[in-house]
């Protein structure tokens, strides 16, 4: 069997939650990927009512869909961020607060903590669905860093100052993912500029930063990888036990006026001059035949769950264009070798 095929909502937050269940369905998903925000997945609600998590699957039911993740991007980036501003656009008005740094960060951990509870909740009520397998329970999410402003070396910056960043995420994230454990469900870290891992080496980093926590993996996207030069295959590879989660998202690069580089020179998406952007599922560079192979060889049988982003296209036939292409690429691992009929 094929891998399931579900939508991350986090781009179609503006709409209600029966709305978009509605519209994942009509465009051929076999489920979704929940996004904490707008009215998608309340965290506190899930926490502590098994009546609201069990009415959540009554509305999926409704329209022949299915979940495995609950995706808490915007409350993790505060985390680790140094806070500013911009923050109080993303974060819910009980983490952002009086927007005292170090309070919102303190208020993100422990508002994660409460994710990890609502996606236990969720998935113990998540009614029997054989053909998708065992009830896994998975947070995809952001963890924000505080050196990332750092990035590039001037001044001049040594191992000991970025150390203090991964150490930092280190505190943070450690009693995180100690009650992650004890409700069983995995924090899966989209692997993204801004982020403490933002490529392969990054990752192995903040592996390393935790001492190898296996609640900590990633939410594979391959689409931060690529425009920055990194191999998006051989991090499937590297990573093999710890990929929790899959996006689908594509990316063209290598583009543009020669004007603007990587970095993106402060213009925004969809700017011709631009030397990469997101793209809907097969209009980008990204090779998906190579990365269903590596899936194949490392046993991935997760979710492909598309994150549909480009500026240039009608989101809802880009979304549905999107369900159709990852149908189309996705194929099974084979049970035997193809010359394997020789034996006989």
């Amino acid at each position: 069997m094929s891998r399931p095929c579900t939508l991350f909502t986090g781009q179609w937050a503006d709409l209600p939650f029966e709305t978009i269940c509605q519209k994942a369905s009509e465009f051929g998903y076999d489920g979704i990927e929940l996004a904490c925000w707008g009215d998608h997945f309340d965290v506190d609600q899930a926490a502590k009512s098994k009546k609201y998590c069990e009415k959540r699957w009554e509305i999926l039911a409704d329209f022949g869909l299915t979940s495995f993740a609950v995706s808490a991007h915007l409350v993790g980036q505060a985390v680790c961020d140094l806070i500013d501003e911009r923050h109080k656009l993303i974060l819910p008005e009980d983490v952002w607060g009086d927007g005292e740094p170090e309070g919102v960060r303190k208020r993100a951990a422990r508002k994660l903590i409460t994710t990890a509870k609502a996606a236990r909740n969720f998935m113990n009520a998540k009614p029997d669905q054989k053909s998708w397998g065992v009830k896994t329970a998975v947070v995809n999410g952001f963890t924000g860093s505080s050196i990332w402003h750092s990035i590039y070396a001037f001044p001049p910056t040594d191992q000991n100052f970025w150390q203090k960043g991964f150490d930092d995420f280190a505190k943070r994230f450690t009693p995180i993912l100690k009650e992650f454990d004890k409700q069983k469900v995995n924090f899966a870290l989209e692997v993204h500029p801004t982020e403490i891992a933002f490529d392969i080496a990054s990752a192995e980093r903040a592996v390393k930063a935790v001492n190898g926590h296996k609640r900590f993996g990633f939410n594979y996207d391959p689409s931060h990888l690529g425009y920055q030069g990194v191999d998006y295959v051989k991090f499937i590879y590297t990573f093999k036990d710890r990929i929790y989660h899959v996006h689908m998202k594509d990316v063209q690069w290598g583009r543009g006026d020669g004007s603007v580089g990587v970095f993106g020179g402060h213009t925004t998406f969809a700017d011709p001059r631009r030397y990469w952007d997101f793209r809907s599922l097969g209009h980008g560079d990204v090779d998906f035949d190579a990365i269903i192979c590596a899936l194949n060889d490392t046993g991935y049988s997760g979710p492909l769950s598309v994150e549909w982003e480009d500026s240039r296209m009608d989101r809802e036939h880009g979304a549905a264009e999107a369900c159709d292409f990852v149908r189309s690429v996705d194929f099974p691992s084979s049970g035997l070798a193809f010359d394997a009929q020789f034996d006989n």
